[in-house]
């Protein structure tokens, strides 16, 4: 076996300098690897020729990303693909180094705020848009200070949690004495001052930045908060089954906005109790009543499988005003689902002409529900319920503004139109309401599908000695469909020519970076702002349409 010497430098991203001590490393070879020296450059004796992985790593810093932010891609990204040979040039590799916010929570009790929880949230590009997702959550210690490490670059928002002065801010009030109890803690902030997340501010963090976040928080009266369903009567023995089937309650702000507060179910009031500071709230109940539906076993209760019962769902709108309020009543009732009738284009020519047989429509395309703004749901499911019939789809969900985007899990199928009423889903967000459902919503589903041919240049598609090119493609219809194409790495190792089945007919642009990059395809202003404007190409249905790309000069 013919063997080489790997060298080359790594530096830091940001400044250009050379990095000591980097891990550089042949994956999946254990013996072999080494560390930089003072001048950032490293030496790999004896690596096989042909096709290697190579992973360079130095704590406090991280290699390029991936493309997409999908869960499960926000680790180390991809590796760097190297053609081995006897004579080859030097590589050079650079480490972005890791952001940090950070930050000292002080309290107008003069208490040190040891313990107080802050959340980190980041906006990242899901599906072509801009949401924001939880990203972290940390205690603050000793005198106050916290601190989210090993950030990449990107827009953050921090707020603490509310906490009460003497006890957890979840426990509920002593049974049977909420307007007899005082306390007081200290409601959520979001950096720099705000009450809601409409009001938050916006840290932007990039090549190793440590921005600093303070907070002031005010200690102020929590007062107890207790919510009856409207057919219960307050606090008798017969109110007992209404609220002791699981209920839950979320509570938002005045802009429906869900607000980090825990309402929790009270056995001797048969209520659920909130403790809540001056402000202006909404609440949301939701749950199974009994005994319908429910089975009793081993002294708990279960919902029954073979008789599920409705949930019924709520809301109030109150206002807190220096005095608790006992007895909020919610009147609960079944929400109207939103339905998703599947219209059905069959081609008689296709070769697919099986691929829409099914009695459960969710077998041919998955829906997918995202919050179009506002805090980011934890430990909490936005979507209550999604059932499928043959030719339809239904699903009830907390009330809010939505993205919806769709997975289709069967090969030899595409996209149409999807529509609400007169509105279409790939440009306008999806309003729910606990009252009213949204209008009948459709969506057609084809099997008259095209394929896209995407090639490198004839002078990149050969892998060569050193560090091989890879690139980052978008594939952007020009048309309105919710169907989306992931961003894609193209590299002459894997094959000079990327195909994808399955693709909608229509008019595409096709952007082709050099390196990993999160596009906001659905924004029209950002891609209006890229330096190039994209490589037009036309899907035809039962054909490939091929394209050659053109890449950025290096």
């Amino acid at each position: 076996m013919v063997r080489a010497t790997v060298s080359g430098v790594v530096r830091n991203a940001a400044t250009g300098e050379p990095l000591a001590r980097a891990m550089v490393e042949i994956e999946g070879d254990a013996n072999t690897g080494t560390l930089t020296d003072g001048d950032g450059r490293f030496e790999l004796s004896g690596v096989p020729v042909g096709p290697q992985i190579i992973r360079v790593a130095k704590p406090g810093f991280r290699d390029r990303p991936y493309a997409t932010e999908e869960i499960g891609a926000q680790a180390e990204g991809p590796a760097h693909s190297v053609m081995v040979a006897v004579q080859m040039p030097e590589l050079a590799f650079a480490l972005t180094p890791n952001c940090a916010i950070h930050g000292h929570i002080e309290l107008s009790t003069g208490d040190p705020a040891d313990g107080i929880t802050v959340v980190l949230l980041k906006q990242i590009i899901r599906f072509g848009r801009a949401v924001w997702t939880m990203e972290s959550t940390t205690r603050a210690h000793g005198s106050g200070e916290y601190r989210f490490g090993g950030l990449p670059d990107g827009t953050y928002a921090v707020y603490t949690l509310p906490a009460l002065e003497s006890e957890p801010v979840v426990s509920v009030v002593a049974p049977g004495s909420a307007a007899n109890v005082a306390r007081s803690g200290f409601a959520p902030v979001f950096y720099p001052d705000a009450r809601d997340f409409g009001g938050a501010g916006r840290i932007k963090v990039s090549a190793g930045s440590q921005t600093e976040a303070n907070f002031s928080l005010n200690l102020e009266p929590f007062y107890p908060v207790s919510i009856l369903a409207a057919s219960q009567p307050g606090g008798s023995s017969a109110a007992h089954p209404a609220l002791q089937g699981g209920y839950t309650a979320l509570v938002m702000d005045g802009s429906g906005h869900m607000l980090p507060y825990t309402a929790q179910y009270d056995d001797a009031t048969h209520s659920l109790q909130a403790n809540l500071p001056d402000g202006t709230y909404s609440v949301v109940v939701r749950g199974f009543p009994r005994p319908a539906g429910f089975i009793s076993l081993d002294g708990g209760d279960f919902i029954d499988p073979g008789h599920p019962p409705a949930m019924l769902v709520g809301a109030a709108d109150f206002t807190v005003a220096n005095h608790a309020i006992a007895g909020l009543r919610v009147s609960l009732a079944t929400q109207p689902p939103a339905l998703v009738h599947l219209r059905f284009q069959h081609n008689s020519e296709s070769a697919n002409s099986g691929v829409f047989a099914t009695n459960n429509a969710t077998e041919l395309v998955n829906l997918n529900l995202e919050l179009a703004g506002g805090v980011p749901q934890n430990n909490f499911e936005s979507v209550w319920s999604m059932n499928g019939g043959p030719d339809s789809i239904s699903f009830t969900a907390q009330p809010g503004a939505y993205w919806v985007s769709t997975y289709l899990p069967r090969k030899g199928m595409c996209l149409g139109t999807f529509t609400a009423g007169g509105a279409n889903v790939a440009r306008e967000s999806l309003v729910i309401s606990l009252t009213t459902a949204p209008p009948p919503m459709d969506l057609t589903l084809s099997d008259s599908c095209g394929t896209l041919a995407l090639t490198l240049p004839q002078g990149l598609a050969g892998f060569v000695p050193g560090e091989e090119r890879f690139y980052t493609v978008y594939v952007v219809p020009d048309f309105d469909t919710v169907q989306d194409i992931p961003p894609m790495t193209v590299h002459p190792s894997s094959g000079p020519t990327l195909t994808l089945d399955g693709i909608a007919p229509g008019s595409y642009h096709v952007y082709t970076f050099d390196t990993p990059v999160h596009l906001e395809y659905r924004n029209p202003a950002v891609l209006s702002a890229l330096p190039k404007a994209g490589q037009a190409v036309t899907v035809v249905e039962a054909s490939t349409s091929s394209l050659t790309l053109e890449v950025p000069e290096p």
